[in-house]
């Protein structure tokens, strides 16, 4: 059952601003990643699922709900951390806390001091004013939000931004524990090492267009493989890559005669035949690389020649 629809979603705000015929679905108990740098359209699709925007072609929907149609029907069982934290101004840590339990209908107190020990927010810090808290802190509050009252749907935008890196794990033993428990999470982000950690799914979305969807898995146990080797004699070397244009069991993606190195793929289910011709020669190095899901990535934006805003954790 698919608890979170993105149905050919666009928003133009012109000058190729926004999204473009995006369509995806998460289903009930998936952690599903969406992957991109900053401006690349996913807080513009996030804010579409929480109504807070009408699309001009498309829909959204949560629950089987059309989202900007049922708003009030729907938004008490999601949890919802922005990219941006914008706290009213006048109110204690606690009396924001109040106010959204009191908004949402529900009053799990247990969860919520349970969640405030976990993440270690002080409660002298809490009784104290939002407006003069550290952006740590009023992150640290906006998680707890939108955990605390234990909903089914989890929409997450950025939620690590301006957490320390003990504290942005202790988020992703959160959400690994909030998985086992068969919660739904859409998860935002622009760090590689929090997608990898946690998804089940990963969509990468560029100039507002989704260029990929796959399992994490498929990523991760890959039977295609890379390896890099080097000759130690140029003999040996050109003898190899005029082997390789004769076979079909691996292929040479790159080459440097000067430094007699190549680098290859294969299949797992060659790689016998593949050792079995690298063993006619002397070979100084002959190693696997694992692609990792920073790799994949940069297969989509290896042409910008500038490129910011993605980091690995």
């Amino acid at each position: 059952m698919d608890l979170i629809e993105v149905c050919n979603l666009t928003k133009d705000y012109g000058s190729h601003r926004g999204v473009f015929d995006i369509s995806f679905q998460v289903k009930k108990g998936e952690v599903f990643g969406f992957l991109g740098p900053n401006g690349a359209g996913k807080s513009t699709t996030i804010r579409h699922i929480m109504a807070f925007s009408k699309p001009d072609k498309g829909k959204t929907k949560l629950f089987g709900l059309e989202t900007f149609k049922n708003y009030d029907k729907i938004l008490n069982r999601v949890g919802y951390i922005p990219g941006e934290i914008a706290l009213p101004q006048g109110l204690t840590g606690l009396e924001f806390l109040k106010m959204m339990q009191d908004l949402q209908g529900k009053h799990n107190n247990s969860r919520l001091r349970e969640l405030i020990k976990y993440f270690a927010l002080d409660i002298v810090i809490l009784k104290g004013e939002t407006k003069k808290m550290s952006l740590g802190d009023k992150r640290k509050l906006a998680i707890i939000c939108a955990f605390m009252n234990d909903p089914e749907v989890l929409i997450l935008d950025e939620p690590t931004s301006g957490l320390d890196p003990v504290m942005q794990e202790k988020f992703i033993e959160l959400i690994k524990s909030e998985k086992n428990r068969g919660k739904t999470i859409l998860l935002s982000s622009h760090i590689f090492s929090e997608v990898d950690a946690t998804c089940d799914r990963i969509a990468i979305i560029k100039d507002g267009e989704i260029v990929s969807i796959f399992n994490a898995s498929d990523l991760k146990h890959a039977t295609q493989k890379t390896y890099n080797l080097q000759f130690k004699f140029d003999k040996d070397y050109k003898e190899f890559i005029k082997k390789s244009k004769q076979v079909k069991y691996f292929k040479v993606v790159s080459k440097s005669g000067e430094k007699l190195k190549a680098t290859i793929i294969t299949d797992d289910k060659q790689i016998n035949k593949v050792v079995s011709l690298l063993s006619k020669y002397e070979i100084k190095e002959f190693a696997n690389i694992k692609e990792t899901l920073e790799d994949y990535f940069m297969k989509y934006y290896k042409e910008d020649t500038v490129f910011r805003g993605l980091k690995n954790g």
